[in-house]
């Protein structure tokens, strides 16, 4: 089969996309001043690009997979051009337009105003949506010090991505709107996913990282408990209605395993200690496939 090529994108994704092939199993590594990663795997290839671009080379067909955020599949129109396999969840999003917030927003659009934003496509659309007297100005990186209170300022709006608002609270600006929610994900090229050997490759990529990210958000938990009080300790807790059950050696209770969410944890110790289980064990898991 021919290789996989698939794009890494630089900054934040490139970080977490890295860890979680590690944790896959696939290892990758990046000599300096270079672009193309090594990996232990024969039938992969990996490239990294700018984030931007991703999109565009998977809609021309010049690569089989690559990791995007969603905002940049639709600031660069190319959503029906490009098949998303899985949403990872990584750098959540929202882009949003911001105004000062000694600004009165409807006030604002009563005259002509200036947007300053990276996101060209999405920002030309949200003007024409509601109908705004616009100029569209383009900017590249952190772009909140373009809009501010005073005559002086370049723009009067900030079309800009965020995931917690700090950065714009702390340069006194407030969110008006909200274009998109995006994150990072998984896509493959239209050609790729029509390749029968691809597809399957690209689908059993999916299944690993599935496995992993499911595997994050659970831990295993180990315990004994003795005879007469394990049918009591299985039916008041609804979480543990299917454990894996093993006799003790003495033959004096059982050996009891379950994977549960992260989250349950500090409430379901307690209760477990209550209801007679003893050697509590608690441990990270890999991958879960269901």
């Amino acid at each position: 089969m021919e290789k996989l090529k698939i794009l890494l994108a630089k900054g934040r994704i490139y970080e977490s996309v890295y860890e979680l092939l590690s944790d896959v199993g696939i290892s990758i590594h990046l000599p300096d001043r270079t672009y193309f990663p090594t990996t232990n795997q024969k039938d992969l290839a990996f490239q990294v690009v700018k984030p931007q671009i991703v999109s565009n080379l998977l809609a021309n067909n010049k690569a089989d997979v690559g990791f995007s955020g969603k905002d940049w599949i639709y600031e660069n129109g190319v959503e029906d051009q490009v098949e998303e396999i899985m949403d990872l969840g990584f750098d959540p999003v929202k882009i949003v337009a911001a105004i000062p917030d000694t600004v009165d927003y409807d006030a604002l659009l009563k005259g002509h105003v200036t947007i300053a934003t990276e996101y060209q496509a999405l920002s030309k659309k949200w003007v024409e949506n509601n109908k705004i007297d616009g100029t569209i100005f383009r900017t590249w990186g952190t772009s909140e010090g373009f809009v501010q209170d005073n005559e002086d300022s370049i723009a009067q709006i900030l079309i800009d991505n965020t995931s917690t608002g700090s950065s714009l609270k702390a340069n006194r600006l407030k969110i008006v709107d909200t274009l998109m929610e995006s994150s990072t994900r998984m896509y493959a090229s239209k050609t790729a996913m029509a390749d029968p050997e691809k597809k399957q490759k690209i689908m059993e990529l999916k299944m690993l990282f599935c496995a992993v990210m499911d595997a994050r958000g659970r831990v295993m938990l180990e315990m004994n408990v003795a005879k007469d009080k394990f049918e009591n300790m299985v039916k008041s807790l609804p979480a543990m209605r299917s454990p894996t059950v093993a006799p003790l050696y003495s033959d004096d209770g059982y050996a009891v395993k379950i994977a549960v969410n992260k989250s349950e944890v500090p409430t379901l110790l307690p209760k477990l200690k209550e209801f007679g289980a003893t050697d509590i064990v608690e441990y990270e898991l890999r991958k879960v496939i269901n």
